[in-house]
């Protein structure tokens, strides 16, 4: 048994040379312990007898296991030394185990490494420097804990980064000081070692709790991204909970006022639902704000009976920022006022406030939405609902009744019937008038317009 101490955790350039030896000597990976230092990574290694690996000449190998070595050195898993050298021998015997990727060693290997590269993107992005004094002036110092050993590979962003500065990184591992000419490394620290907070914490704090934005929240992709274990070390972030329970509070007052205003509006609040419009301007619930030009956001009267819900905007809407102006739309005022019903004193809106759609040339095709991009939108309409609060809803297709419902549901089946919504009051089911646009032939489409109306028809009569 061969025991190999590495100086330290994350050296890479010492393991290297250490398993291009052994590998050419043909030391199987068994008969090898690594550890670093004096801390033995291997139940049996104070049994085993130390020695040197062999001196040989180098070998080759595939430069993405290079590339995979390199990172998943600096992974805390205390086998990853002999995992990568199990790697290496089977490289010599099967050169293209690297493009094997349901390679269970392989796959395990690359797992690690991504973790090492996710961890690496954590520490540059919630590290937080704090300035102290001390007899040179101004210093800045952090506070980070990593689960792997990634600071000294981390090391080169933050002197580029801040090389005017003198700061210091503190870890429970190891410590980085930057002069502003040189850097050196340290001992570990603890928490307590770092400072708690300095001025300019308080101006940062006073400014992100001025642009916190609820409407850009979506706490679970946050915490999936930004764990709350770094939340301490960020000065914002302690002010998330607060935030989020005072938007929730804000709502709460917004769909309050609404309610007692009655003798303005008729029960609704019309400068509640401008608030609500301009939250959604900024919405990012969902990828398609991305390339949509803007949140389409629904209109109408906000005292109306009738609310319409369609699936998304068009080309049309999404550039003037208005719901049903396109063709779809026309038709779906000529149906309007063949069912007697009165646009402007009904309220208007989509399940989805983006447009979704695919470039083709200079043309953008719609593209029907997805159900993670509906359930993301549904908090904008329970918020108009709660604000209108119409006795009858309508669904204009099958998106927009899985956006009121929560559940698939089939038109032909449930069309034309009066529903009881979730929220409260009743829904009614039909056609999303786009449907009636693509009906190639013409008898077709007037048939399939004449029951269209019908349906309004009924929704209409369901107000009496």
């Amino acid at each position: 048994m061969r025991v190999v101490t590495l100086p330290e955790p994350d050296d890479f350039d010492a393991w290297r040379d250490a398993a291009r030896g052994l590998a050419a000597a043909g030391v199987p990976a068994d008969d090898v312990v690594w550890q670093v230092g004096d801390a033995p990574t291997d139940l049996f290694a104070g049994q085993a007898s130390t020695a040197p690996p062999p001196a040989s000449p180098g070998f080759s190998v595939p430069r993405p296991f290079i590339d995979l070595a390199r990172s998943a050195v600096q992974a805390s898993d205390p086998e990853r030394f002999s995992l990568l050298y199990t790697l290496l021998t089977r490289l010599r015997r099967e050169p293209g185990v690297m493009e094997d990727r349901a390679d269970p060693l392989l796959r395990r290997l690359e797992t690690l490494a991504k973790n090492v590269r996710r961890d690496i993107h954590k520490m540059r992005a919630f590290l937080r420097f704090r300035e102290v004094t001390d007899e040179a002036g101004s210093r800045f110092v952090a506070w980070f804990e990593p689960e792997h050993h990634i600071v000294r590979a981390n090391a080169a962003f933050f002197v580029n980064r801040f090389a005017s500065m003198r700061w210091s990184i503190l870890t429970p591992d190891v410590s980085l000081h930057w002069d502003g000419k040189a850097l050196s490394e340290g001992p570990g620290a603890t928490r307590a070692d770092a400072p708690d907070g300095d001025p300019v914490e308080e101006v940062w704090k006073t400014y992100y709790a001025n642009i916190f934005n609820p409407a850009r929240v979506k706490v679970g992709a946050m915490l999936k991204e930004m764990p709350r274990k770094y939340w301490k070390n960020m000065p914002e972030t302690a002010l998330v909970p607060q935030l989020l329970a005072g938007a929730q509070a804000r709502e709460a007052r917004m769909i309050e006022t609404a309610q007692t205003q009655r003798g303005e509006i008729g029960g609704n609040s019309q400068a509640a639902w401008e608030a609500l419009k301009e939250e959604a301007a900024a919405c990012t619930r969902c990828h398609l704000y991305k390339h949509a030009t803007q949140t389409v956001f629904g209109e109408g009267s906000v005292t109306s009976t009738i609310m319409f819900v369609g699936e998304q905007p068009g080309d049309n809407e999404d550039l003037a920022g208005k719901p049903f102006i396109g063709p779809a739309g026309q038709m779906f005022d000529r149906a309007l006022e063949q069912a007697g019903i009165d646009r402007g004193a009904a309220y208007v809106t989509n399940a989805v406030k983006h447009f979704k759609f695919e470039q083709r040339g200079k043309r953008r095709i719609h593209s029907k939405p997805g159900a993670g991009e509906i359930d993301a939108c549904r908090w904008w309409i329970e918020q108009e609902q709660m604000l209108v609060q119409p006795k009858v809803t309508v669904a204009l297709g099958a998106t927009a009744a899985r956006s009121l419902f929560g559940r698939t549901v089939t038109i032909g089946r449930e069309r034309g019937q009066a529903m009881q919504l979730p929220a409260g009051g009743q829904a009614l089911i039909t056609v999303h008038p786009s449907f009636l646009l693509r009906l190639p032939d013409e008898e077709a489409k007037q048939v399939e317009f004449a029951r269209f109306v019908d349906d309004l028809k009924v929704a209409h009569a369901l107000l009496a």
